[in-house]
């Protein structure tokens, strides 16, 4: 079922490699304007499921729908979402200040919009590195600057595969409040999360995932009367579900 203030709708989200079940019937909204989370251990499909959603990888069954439940074919989700995978790191061998104005201008980034592009180099810390290779950034830098590419997009849905990875407590931080600004602002965010603190620290809804299946989704209230706990950290219930 597809609530009115649904942005997206997940129902029924399959996918196997050969006899292995990755994704087992996923199903789950994305409300505008919220931080989601995507929480589970390593292996529980959430890379599997940010990619069946981007198109990157075919879903075996399941539907994806807009807010109005009209079903999303691959190609009818690039003016909807943005994907930022972990790990990548495109053309290493340019300077940061040429791939972040080439990055803005070929989304017709206006000055004007927040966060600018300046406000960004800022906010993330990349200020002395403009001069730099891509390719010469530690893992930290490396996370801040596609950070800083992904939030230059247009798109009113962000995809963030592991937004905190490599980054130490300061900057997670900072990129904490960074994003829950951005949502602030209108856009929605789904962010795929190992380590449960940030989780609970920076997302409004939890979809915990385990072996491939949803095991809860909501609020943290909601997800401890799910779990039948009258308190408690997201990490006990989680345990507690899954």
């Amino acid at each position: 079922m597809i609530a009115a203030a649904d942005l997206l709708a997940v129902a029924g989200l399959g996918k196997s490699y050969g006899r292995r079940r990755v994704l087992d019937g996923v199903s789950f909204s994305v409300r505008p304007g919220e931080v989601l989370g995507l929480v589970g251990p390593n292996g529980a499909g959430k890379t599997t499921l940010f990619g069946c959603l981007a198109g990157i990888l075919p879903a075996d069954s399941g539907r994806v729908a807009d807010g109005a439940g009209r079903t999303l074919p691959p190609p009818g989700r690039r003016d909807l979402l943005f994907y930022l995978p972990d790990g990548i790191l495109p053309w290493p061998e340019q300077r940061l200040d040429r791939l972040l104005v080439h990055w803005g201008s070929l989304w017709g980034v206006a000055s004007e919009r927040e966060p600018s592009l300046e406000s960004l180099v800022e906010r993330l810390d990349l200020q002395h590195l403009r001069s730099s290779p891509a390719g010469s950034l530690s893992k930290g830098e490396r996370k801040r600057f596609l950070l800083a590419l992904a939030l230059l997009t247009p798109q009113p849905l962000l995809l963030l595969d592991e937004p905190f990875d490599g980054l130490d407590l300061r900057q997670t931080r900072d990129v904490a409040a960074l994003l829950k600004e951005v949502a602030a602002g209108g856009r929605t965010l789904f962010l795929s999360i190992h380590q449960l603190v940030d989780a609970g620290r920076v997302c409004d809804r939890i979809v915990m995932l385990s072996d491939g299946r949803v095991a809860g989704e909501g609020t943290l209230d909601a997800l401890r009367e799910r779990a039948g706990l009258v308190e408690g950290s997201l990490e006990e219930v989680f345990l507690a579900l899954t």
